[in-house]
């Protein structure tokens, strides 16, 4: 319980101001469509889980299509952390807001847990928990809600560890759980916790001599087939849409390949020389620097451990500081390798390989690996130190590796109450509604979203709508509504039977 205070009071800190204007603070300039469809997202799926879950993926934008919420990402996790503040408020920001420290939480349990298991050390944890959980990679993604919701990482693979000590039926159901439980956060990290899961499931046959313990295989199996049951319902839709033409190129992914600037890149305020310094080798589309504290403790430790390992502990049968470099160490080679994108050759190999990739474009996602795995290196370094030295040395590593990381204040915007009309909506029978401008232009269907976020005020059915995927219907009837009032546009609405 003093974990999650004190995970919680961290994020308050890191996050700050938000937790001062938590019903009003958000990503919710113009600029921020991302940062607005996730507060409507979130409060959508809290909505419609209290009041009508069967209608939970007929959002209610693009009308009269059906299923639009699998438009994108479900956010099903964050929807349901977010009921309790949507009960009590209504406030869509509210409900938001309590999944974003739900995310940061969870991202520094998940880690400390983890390298608490590996390590022996509660202690030299600590580090690993704050090197990931406030990675510069989650701040330069606080208007992607999924993107935050990580923890289902590292917690997947202590499920791993579990099963790969002692195999059982009980841990693989609690492995396939867990995977699902990520997948349903965020479906790229759903994939990376499967692939990590799966590479580690291979690893430990082979370095501890499981190839023939059936209960592994067993557990194994059970475990895949858990995680399953409880992925497909919710990827259906998604199959729909893509029968429709919704699929990500392997070209597509080139645009969000990481390269060198970014991983150079960083949001902390320490980090400023070094942005600069990696906008003049290049443009990097995405924020990928660990740290300093990061590189350089992680990279220590990896050596020490593999070099001098300690020696096998009685009290901790699960910790082999060697088994622990080579796994750990040769999945950041291949995240990384992954993370470059097609022009690198793996991330080409698992778009043909996997179907599912074909959801995917973004392959510097898989860079958000990067702070786990250092921060895992980092921990066994603290943990070589003697017992008595362990907890000064964790928490002053830590206290700095906070300092490195700060975003403190984050430039949140505060959102003004909401135009009385949209109140006067939700009193009015339900029915279609339309919103001018009605921008027409590819370039400037973000800006619905602006549109979507007031509507949480009311819920009625709109045309309008954004979304990773945009219905071709909706190309076609944004260009005839852009020229509101016309004859054409009037036509339309009164074929929509907006009133």
């Amino acid at each position: 319980m003093f974990g999650v205070v004190a995970a919680l009071a961290l994020a308050v800190i890191i996050t700050w101001p938000l937790a001062a204007g938590f019903g009003t603070y958000g990503r919710t300039r113009l600029v921020d469509a991302d940062g607005m469809y996730a507060i409507w997202n979130v409060s959508w799926v809290a909505h419609t889980l209290t009041s009508d879950p069967r209608q939970l993926f007929d959002a209610n934008l693009f009308y009269p299509h059906g299923s639009a919420l699998a438009f994108s990402e479900l956010n099903i996790v964050a929807g349901v952390v977010g009921i309790p503040g949507w009960l009590i408020t209504e406030n869509a920001l509210v409900a938001h807001n309590s999944a974003l420290l739900f995310a940061f939480c969870t991202s520094v349990i998940g880690a400390w847990l983890l390298a608490r298991r590996l390590t022996g050390s509660p202690s030299a944890a600590l580090v690993t928990a704050v090197v990931f959980g406030f990675c510069p990679y989650f701040f330069s993604h606080t208007a992607h809600i999924q993107l935050l919701i990580a923890g289902g990482i590292p917690l997947s693979l202590l499920m791993m560890h579990r099963l790969a000590d002692d195999p059982g039926i009980r841990k693989g159901i609690a492995l396939g759980l867990m995977i699902a439980t990520q997948a349903q956060a965020c479906a790229y990290y759903g994939i990376f916790a499967g692939l990590m899961v799966g590479y580690a499931a291979l690893f430990l046959a082979i370095s501890r001599g499981l190839w023939r313990n059936r209960r592994y295989w067993i557990a194994l199996v059970l475990g895949t087939g858990v995680s399953v049951l409880c992925v497909v319902p919710f990827f259906m839709p998604f199959l729909d849409i893509q029968e429709g033409g919704f699929r990500r190129t392997i070209e597509d992914s080139l645009r969000f390949s990481a390269n060198l600037a970014s991983y150079m890149a960083s949001s902390a305020h320490a980090h400023r020389w070094l942005l600069k310094l990696s906008a003049s080798i290049g443009r990097w589309g995405e924020v990928l620097f660990p740290g300093l504290v990061a590189t350089v403790l992680g990279l220590a430790g990896m050596w020490l451990a593999g070099v001098k390992p300690r020696p096998p502990d009685p009290l901790h049968p699960g910790r082999n500081d060697r088994e622990t470099v080579l796994l750990y160490g040769s999945l950041g080679v291949l995240v990384l390798w992954a993370s470059f994108g097609p022009k690198a050759g793996l991330y080409t190999a698992l778009y043909h390989a996997i179907p599912l990739f074909s959801f995917l474009r973004a392959p510097s996602r898989f860079g958000v690996i990067i702070p786990l795995i250092l921060g895992l290196f980092a921990a066994l370094a603290i943990a070589r130190l003697p017992e008595r030295r362990q907890s000064a040395a964790a928490v002053i590593v830590a206290v700095l590796a906070l300092l490195e990381l700060n975003t403190a204040p984050f430039p949140w915007y505060q959102t003004a109450p909401f135009p009385r009309a949209y109140l006067m909506l939700a009193k009015l029978p339900r029915g279609p509604v339309a919103e001018f401008p009605f921008y027409g232009e590819r370039i400037a269907y973000h800006l619905h979203t602006n549109y979507m976020l007031f509507s949480t005020a009311h819920w009625q059915p709109l045309l309008n709508g954004y979304s990773d995927y945009i219905p071709s219907d909706f190309r076609q009837n944004a260009g005839v509504l852009n020229w509101f009032p016309s004859t054409e546009s009037f036509a339309l609405l009164k074929e929509y039977r907006v009133r």
